[in-house]
């Protein structure tokens, strides 16, 4: 809401925001529903827990003695009862919401949101990246999986009680993508279990999963009648969905008012996110180029032919990490960071800060010519007389941006046989020049996105060539 009053012959504007309680009635009887979800979930794993698992031994630091052996299902059946008080309380509460003690800590969500930033993100997320990687043999337990999915929801559950994170998540247009995100956690944790079962059975000598369980079927009837029970169970889904979920429909387009912040569609938001750092042409067009061409090449450039037909990790290493790159730091966490973390004016927000239009963030964005000539030589850039021909004017640009450009042709042409005489010694000789230089310059522009981030986060820097007179960025 906005309060305009007049004070001594001028105006004097205060923006007063309406007040907005972070849970309602609603919301609290809403999540009560999750916990139930949450807790029948959890019943269903102590059945299977106590037909798989074991005991282990508690002993309450010291309380007990030596310790005693307690079944794991009863751990587990423990956690599910506590679910289930949970979600009673949510349902039959007759507290004020005011009250209401189940909710997201005030001081974690101010933690949260001051550490909150593009840096941060990004570094958290190739953070994340690395540990999945590397732990891979004890994440794909089914207990830890079991345990990050408690985990995710629990996180959801609780955030939900913040009014601000709510009205992010909960967009109509906003809900699949958190839909997304636990698909690709749960197919991403399966493919690395496969993997890892198999890398496994290699190292003991063991038939593969995959030629264990071969059994063929017919396409009629169990592929088809499959499919057919899938289509019934997503046209049901999609149908509740529409029922549920109010259409995400804004008023009629107007060039008088466009909406802040203007947002891509959820798939292209990655790129929307490389337009912060690149111009127009080189995040629109070049790297998406790139992108699809590379997936093409991929057949093409690759020597290694194990893996084929079966899933592991060990025997395609580089290829499942570049690709686990690109897609999970490189795409997919920049869809999360554009769709829930970029608001008014494309400024970043905390997952639980009001988005204030008025927000500003102050940056002095310089060019790699500027930091040459301005910052180390303390020299104006060079500039050609007024009137002066095409070559003359040319000969200035191309001594302005020198350092620029030879910062590009060094990455571009110098780094990928230097790169062959040392980390990629081997897929060079296997490869030969062709296919490896293909190869290079798609692992070159695929490391540019990260680089061209880290050197606008440290130095501000916005172009690494910048011809506005040819309109051609870098």
């Amino acid at each position: 809401m906005c309060c305009v009053g007049f004070q001594s012959s001028f105006f004097v504007v205060a923006w007063c925001m309406e007040y907005h309680p972070d849970l309602t009635a609603s919301v609290i009887f809403g999540l009560g529903w999750i916990y139930t979800l949450l807790f029948v979930m959890n019943m269903a794993w102590v059945r299977r827990s106590y037909s798989v698992d074991g005991s282990v031994r508690v002993n309450l630091l010291g309380l007990l003695g030596k310790g005693q052996d307690v079944p794991v299902a009863g751990l587990w059946a423990l956690y599910a009862a506590t679910l289930g008080m949970v979600a009673i309380a949510h349902l039959t509460s007759y507290s004020t919401p005011e009250t209401f003690l189940i909710r997201m800590p005030d001081a974690f969500k101010t933690a949260i949101n001051s550490l909150s930033g593009p840096v941060t993100f990004f570094a958290l997320s190739v953070g994340l990246f690395a540990a999945m990687i590397v732990f891979r043999e004890f994440l794909v337990r089914p207990a830890v999986g079991w345990i990050l999915l408690n985990l995710a929801i629990l996180f959801l559950a609780l955030s939900m009680t913040d009014y601000d994170f709510r009205q992010i998540v909960g967009k109509p247009d906003n809900v699949p993508i958190v839909g997304m995100l636990f698909i690709v956690g749960f197919f991403t944790w399966l493919s690395f279990s496969r993997a890892v079962d198999n890398d496994r059975r290699r190292a003991e000598g063991r038939p593969l999963r995959e030629q264990e369980k071969n059994e063929k079927v017919l396409t009629w009837p169990d592929l088809v009648y499959t499919e057919l029970i899938c289509m019934v169970a997503l046209t049901a889904l999609l149908i509740a969905w529409g029922i549920v979920l109010q259409a995400p429909l804004e008023e009629p387009a107007s060039a008088a008012k466009t909406p802040n912040p203007s947002k891509a569609p959820w798939y292209f938001l990655g790129l929307q996110e490389m337009l912060v750092y690149y111009d127009p042409w080189m995040a629109g067009v070049v790297l998406p180029s790139f992108i699809l061409v590379g997936m093409m090449a991929i057949p093409y450039i690759d020597f290694n032919k194990l893996g084929n037909g079966y899933y592991t990790f060990n025997e395609r290493k580089f290829a499942i990490v570049t690709y686990l790159f690109g897609f999970l730091p490189l795409w997919v966490a920049m869809i999360v960071l554009g769709t829930f973390l970029r608001g008014p004016n494309w400024n970043f927000f905390g997952p639980y800060e009001y988005w204030d239009v008025h927000k500003l963030e102050l940056l002095n964005n310089v060019n790699v010519s500027e930091l040459f000539w301005l910052n180390t030589l303390e020299q104006p850039l060079p500039t050609a007389p007024a009137g002066a021909s095409f070559p003359v004017r040319a000969g200035y640009i191309l001594l302005r941006e020198w350092a620029g450009l030879l910062a590009v042709l060094f990455y571009l042409f110098i780094l990928p046989p230097l790169m062959a005489a040392t980390i990629f010694k081997s897929f060079f000789v296997r490869m030969g020049f062709l296919r490896y230089m293909v190869f290079a310059n798609l692992v070159l522009f695929m490391a540019a996105l990260p680089i061209k981030m880290v050197l606008r986060w440290s130095l501000n820097l916005k172009y690494i060539v910048s011809i506005p007179e040819w309109f051609f960025n870098i």
